[in-house]
């Protein structure tokens, strides 16, 4: 017989891969607790841009394509449901995005991997249409790839919403719960232990080292990424990428300009060279974005992997303890698929991707 007081999964981190797998879990009828050491989704989920790359599934071939492409098929119908839910929007909006090349490339060469998947729909403009397209954002460049499905959500507002839809289907969250060990039953943390049917590490940067107490290695590396925020006048504008650099306008005008890439240990802070950085990118795609006033600097701590996949399954040898971490640059673009393929795991069911090619023994 079951203790009704004990959880059915206790998941470890508040981010949004944490948040996405209670979502689906509760929302088919399995009592969940999670716990995070801070206030919910004040990591790297926050700090990111939530730009959504397109793709098609009827394409896909690895399974990281299947993630991909079916987390970018279920974000309308999440955002939608969390709206009817909790009567809270999360910024989901198709915008459309504009890659142009970091150098003099040829056409064959855009769009990279890194903003678009499998089967997505592109086209190419010429520098002369790039400025109306793009409401004058754009006033440099000699031709673009043209995504016009890109999407978007405003991390905040999604946190926010998944919180509530939780908390609406019956999810137990605990924040200031720090945890420093885990097993199969149940976690132990500063404020007591706390017992569990299965537990799930969604710790982020951070999940390596609560599976290092047990003897597991999961080599996932904190890095830092460094944004910062302007704002233009508010006209419909698709985002701007070029490397793994973009600009993001929001549709009220706030706009953020990203991210750095760097090797800082659990440092979070911004750095002078960092923010420069950032504004040089931006003038050298409009001259004029270098002199708006900054209204906010920030960084995240990306969790990183050595093959750019993240770790989504059983850990190996120990019997109902899970890992879901390691998204790097893209928790939010693959938490729809990452949270489904985890609450079908956790409840006995086929996955609809292979998570072996996500296992912790890759």
């Amino acid at each position: 017989m079951k203790n009704m007081n004990v959880p059915d999964v206790l998941i470890v981190g508040g981010g949004v891969i944490g948040l996405t797998t209670a979502y689906y879990l509760a929302r088919d009828g399995v009592r969940v607790t999670l716990v995070d050491s801070g206030e919910i989704g004040r990591q790297a989920s926050w700090a990111g841009a939530g730009i959504l790359t397109p793709g098609d599934s009827a394409f896909a071939q690895t399974p990281m394509d299947q993630l991909r492409t079916h987390s970018f098929k279920l974000y309308p119908q999440l955002s939608a449901a969390l709206r009817d839910e909790t009567g809270l929007e999360n910024g989901y909006c198709v915008c459309g995005g504009i890659e142009l090349p970091e150098t003099e490339a040829t056409r064959d060469q855009l769009p990279t991997e890194e903003w678009h998947s499998p089967g997505a729909k592109v086209e190419f403009m010429s520098h002369w249409v790039l400025r109306e397209t793009t409401n004058g954002l754009i006033t440099t460049g000699s031709f673009a790839a043209y995504l016009p499905e890109m999407a978007q959500v405003r991390n905040p507002w999604h946190l926010r919403a998944l919180q509530a839809g939780c908390e609406r289907h019956g999810v137990t969250i605990m924040t200031h719960w720090p945890v420093r060990r885990v097993s199969g039953d149940g976690v132990v943390g500063e404020r007591g232990r706390l017992a569990a049917g299965r537990v799930v590490v969604a710790g982020g940067a951070w999940a390596g080292q609560l599976l290092a107490s047990l003897g597991v290695s999961l080599p996932i590396r904190p890095v830092r990424g460094q944004m910062l925020q302007v704002r233009l006048n508010s006209v419909p504008r698709p985002i701007v990428l070029k490397g793994k650099r973009y600009i993001v306008p929001r549709e009220d005008g706030v706009t953020l300009i990203g991210s750095t890439e760097e090797d800082a240990g659990f440092d979070p802070s911004n750095t002078k060279e960092g923010i420069g950085g950032l504004l040089a990118f931006a003038e050298s795609v409009n001259p004029l974005l270098g002199g708006l006033p900054l209204e906010k600097t920030w960084a995240g701590l990306r969790p990183g992997t050595v093959d750019g996949l993240p770790y989504l399954g059983a850990v190996p040898d120990r019997p109902r303890l899970y890992v879901a971490a390691g998204h790097f640059r893209a928790g939010l673009q693959l938490s729809p698929g990452t949270g489904l393929a985890m609450a079908q795991l956790l409840t006995d069911r086929r996955p609809f991707v292979p998570l072996e090619a996500f296992g912790l023994g890759r």
